[in-house]
């Protein structure tokens, strides 16, 4: 196997010999295989109960195009859309289920990491970039903290576009993009002119995810470097197929048949899926053009995921309602209180020694141990949110609460290792809380509004960490210690929601 790959190769079905196989002797997912004999049987949840049972006459098998016609038919009573396209993608969707996880799959994730871990990695980057600034270009601790908002403000941006340009331009290049335009601008950012002119540099930076002087323009040279290397692993080391879907809506189904029979091939499976299997379940080849969706189309589609429709199932019920408001309040509270304390520090570290600047290299040494001191809270969220009368409900409660309080302790004392103590327990709590809250927002919306909830939140969160900077610099003016107040303070807010939330996920399927 070459070391690197050609990433813009194109794949026929032919490229993969003996990964297709009949349908009727196929390897199904057996959870398919469940929730096909339920709804066939009648078992219905009250969210996926259709307008009219299922014929009891029929008695398809899940080996059959009759049977697969089935499945469809029931998914698609879900989703509000009914055209050859969305019954082409269920069945896409249906065969990579039945592929199963594997080492494609794995390797995705892996590179879906370095996404994360640019975007975690560059927010606190601007953070320990911010004391640099003031020193080389003058502006003063509370002003500068505008470099903050103007990332957010690139953030924003490039959750809105890149969200919408995937659709339409595949994900196989956005995905990689955003890596590449992040790792160029960051090296970018060292070079930076003027403090204007790298604050708009950290916002293009945006868009796409010191010690000295000196030090701030190294370290995000340094960083930039990194996610260029990164993004250099996705582009050439890995060879991304693209979505399916994506191809299935410019009408190439043939290359979406392929890629399919790709990630069967790099997982060492077999899969049933075939153009012939496409047609007869969404229609002809002949009328793939009609099928294809217009760039207005898929903007459409994705706007669509905020229209009233679709918002409306999330308050059907009281007790669904009130818990949609309880968890959009906690992630617009937490995003705005997140970045009011983190995003600012080192600021708060270097002021530590009151009157007399503590150290730049021990400002770094605190800020690496409190990062370092974070990392086991995921763990251990992992293993409580499965314990009994604790839940996620009670995991997410109690680490808010603590984080909370930890934060207005921190201000108590401006000695460095009082406050190296305290922040250390606030960001291992505060994982906790972050990794119940991620998890925990999908499990309590419904299936087929699940995208909308999550999506809004999401929103919301950008939103309120956007308002952050401009909080911390107009509070900081008054009194240096108002932006820690303010975010220990939305914290608690946030706790009194979560003892309120009506909905334990804990041992229960997701609607």
């Amino acid at each position: 196997m070459p070391l690197f790959l050609n990433p813009f190769r194109k794949h026929d079905v032919s490229d993969f010999e003996g990964v297709f196989v009949p349908l009727a002797n196929a390897e199904r997912h057996h959870s398919i295989i469940t929730a096909y004999n339920d709804r066939k049987d009648g078992h219905f949840t009250e969210e996926k109960k259709l307008e009219s049972p299922p014929d009891p006459t029929n008695s398809y098998s899940a080996f059959t195009v009759e049977g697969l016609r089935a499945e469809i038919e029931l998914d698609l009573a879900a989703s509000g859309h009914d055209t050859g396209y969305d019954r082409k993608s269920k069945v896409i969707n249906k065969a990579i289920q039945d592929i199963g996880m594997g080492r494609y799959q794995w390797s995705l994730f892996a590179l879906c990491g370095f996404g994360w871990l640019a975007d975690n990695m560059w927010l606190q980057g601007v953070a320990l970039t911010l004391p640099g600034l003031t020193s080389e270009f003058g502006p003063s601790s509370t002003q500068v903290r505008y470099t903050t908002c103007a990332t957010f403000i690139g953030l924003c941006i490039g959750a809105s576009f890149w969200g919408i340009a995937s659709d339409v331009i595949g994900r196989r290049l956005a995905f990689n993009m955003t890596l590449f335009l992040a790792g160029v601008f960051g090296l970018a950012v060292g070079g930076g002119p003027s403090w204007i002119g790298t604050a708009g540099l950290f916002a293009a930076l945006g868009v796409g995810v010191g010690g000295n002087n000196k030090g701030w323009r190294y370290l995000n040279i340094t960083l930039g470097a990194i996610t260029f290397v990164m993004f250099m692993c996705r582009f050439f080391l890995f060879h991304l197929y693209e979505s399916p879907k994506f191809l299935l809506s410019q009408g190439r189904q043939s290359e979406a048949v392929a890629a399919v029979h790709g990630i069967a091939y790099k997982n060492k499976k077999t899969t049933w899926l075939s153009e012939e299997i496409l047609n007869e379940i969404g229609g002809t080849a002949a009328v793939e053009e009609k099928q294809k969706l217009s760039t207005g189309e898929i903007i459409k589609r994705n706007l669509n995921k905020f229209s009233t429709q679709r918002i409306a199932p999330l308050f059907a019920t009281k007790k669904l309602g009130l818990m949609t408001c309880l968890i959009w309040f906690c992630w617009t509270t937490i995003g705005m209180a997140y970045p009011l304390f983190n995003a600012f520090l080192p600021q708060y570290l270097s002021n530590a020694g009151g009157d007399q600047p503590t150290a730049p290299s021990i400002v770094y040494r605190n800020y690496a141990i409190t990062s370092i001191v974070g990392v086991p809270g995921s763990l251990i969220a992992y293993y409580t949110v499965n314990l009994k009368y604790i839940g996620r409900k009670g995991t997410i409660a109690i680490s808010t609460a603590i984080t909370g309080i930890l934060v207005f302790c921190f201000t108590i004392s401006s000695d460095p290792s009082f406050q190296l103590t305290f922040s250390s327990l606030e960001a291992f709590f505060q994982n906790i809380m972050y990794g119940v809250l991620y998890a925990y927002t999908p499990e309590v919306f419904p299936a087929p509004n699940r995208g909308t909830g999550t999506g809004i939140a999401s929103c919301l969160n950008r939103i309120a960490g956007l308002c952050a900077p401009i909080v911390a610099v107009n509070a900081g003016q008054a009194n240096p210690k108002a932006p820690i107040y303010a975010a220990g303070g939305l914290f608690l807010a946030a706790f009194v929601a979560m003892c309120l939330f009506p909905i334990e996920t804990r041992n229960k399927q997701s609607l």
